[in-house]
């Protein structure tokens, strides 16, 4: 299919904290070989050069404003977005989150695809009215069928073609060339080389639910390796509740609380088994991290890690301390053969489902794009 070469997208994106710098990498790495050229705007942060480096965008810009002058009407943001617009032919705009969503359908006349990393984002009726007065130029993607089904509850009345999936992804093979492998990166988080590791890594938050994930490795701790060891990647309210709940275990000894690591999906190799307690997960970056290190996987049968997990790993019901403490008992047990055809199996998922080419090629084919792109 052949585009003019000055067909240019809007990608705008709310900041570029955690996760969502890469998010901005994988949108606009969609259109590579596609002859559009992609600009990058970050409603909130300050200009940074190595933030420009990593979206693999043709163009970044920086509003640089601050959270407090991106609440009420947003006016100068819709100022400021309308005066971009106005200087570069853009085709149509991808926006992720809410706020950009608002700005963008606000402050131009561009169709606008509405990323959504979340769940109830438009459980406000003000946002169902706001998102219904728009809804010609309006269409939305979740990044899990669970993302997607929520939306679809909350705007009955939208065409189930308007509201899509379209997951998260990883570089595959740029994401394995920078893991350690395991001795290095048992030696970088201060793990012993004999020990069974079980890792996690999140927000130590409600959501994350470790405290599950506390009950379940002090049950299995009988039928686990003599030196079984938690290890805990994270930093959040929760870390001295959780700390306490260790002792009261009797594992206190067995739980690292490693803090927040820099890049921590460069260290995965150094666990045993990756598990992942979270409620209602929209989707689980870390899960595909895991599995590219070629790392077993245990995690709640619920959100979006569900549809990650499903086939190639471990799931249980969320909260289940019994069924995720079996788990850790069952993946204790694998032998080497056991955890050679599970890195296959996990590496074959990512390459059909997750990975840049397997969700660019969906992209291009999702009925609003067709419609926006027609013609091109």
């Amino acid at each position: 299919m052949t585009r003019s070469a000055e067909r240019h997208v809007l990608q705008f994106c709310h900041g570029y904290d955690g996760p969502f710098l890469d998010c901005a990498r994988q949108y606009a790495s969609l259109f590579a070989g596609s002859g559009y050229k992609v600009t990058t705007v970050f409603l909130t942060g300050v200009a940074d050069p190595e933030v420009a480096a990593g979206c693999a965008s043709d163009e970044v810009l920086f509003m640089e404003f601050s959270s407090k002058a991106i609440r009420g009407l947003k006016l100068g943001a819709i100022r400021e977005l309308r005066k971009i617009v106005a200087s570069r032919n853009f085709n149509f705009c991808i926006a992720h989150r809410f706020k950009p969503i608002y700005i963008a359908l606000l402050g131009t006349r561009l169709p606008v695809i509405g990323v959504h990393h979340a769940f109830g984002d438009y459980q406000r009726r003000s946002r169902k009215l706001f998102a219904g007065f728009f809804r010609k130029r309006l269409s939305l993607l979740g990044v899990s069928d669970a993302v997607r089904d929520d939306m679809r509850r909350c705007l009955p009345a939208w065409p189930a073609a308007r509201i899509q999936t379209l997951y998260n992804r990883i570089d595959v093979d740029a994401l394995q060339r920078i893991q350690v492998p395991a001795h290095e990166a048992r030696d970088a988080l201060g793990l012993s080389p004999d020990e069974w590791v079980v890792g996690n890594v999140g927000r130590l938050h409600p959501d994350k639910d470790q405290a599950t994930l506390l009950k379940g490795f002090a049950l299995a701790q009988a039928h686990l390796p003599a030196e079984s060891r938690l290890a805990i990647l994270g930093s959040g309210r929760l870390e001295q509740d959780l700390k306490a709940l260790a002792r009261e275990l009797g594992i206190a000894d067995k739980v690292l609380f490693l803090g927040q690591v820099p890049d921590a999906r460069r260290y995965f190799q150094a666990f045993d088994v990756f598990a992942l307690s979270s409620d209602h997960e929209p989707f689980g970056m870390v899960l595909l991290e895991a599995m590219a290190a070629g790392v077993p996987l245990l995690a709640t049968a619920c959100g979006g890690a569900k549809e990650v997990v499903e086939g190639v790993g471990i799931l249980f019901p969320f909260g289940d301390v019994e069924h995720l403490a079996q788990g850790l008992r069952h993946l204790a047990a694998m032998d080497q053969h056991q955890q050679r055809q599970c890195a296959e199996m996990m590496l074959a998922r990512l390459r059909e489902r997750f990975s840049d080419q397997a969700v660019r090629d969906t992209f291009w084919q999702l009925p609003h794009v067709i419609e926006l792109t027609a013609g091109a």
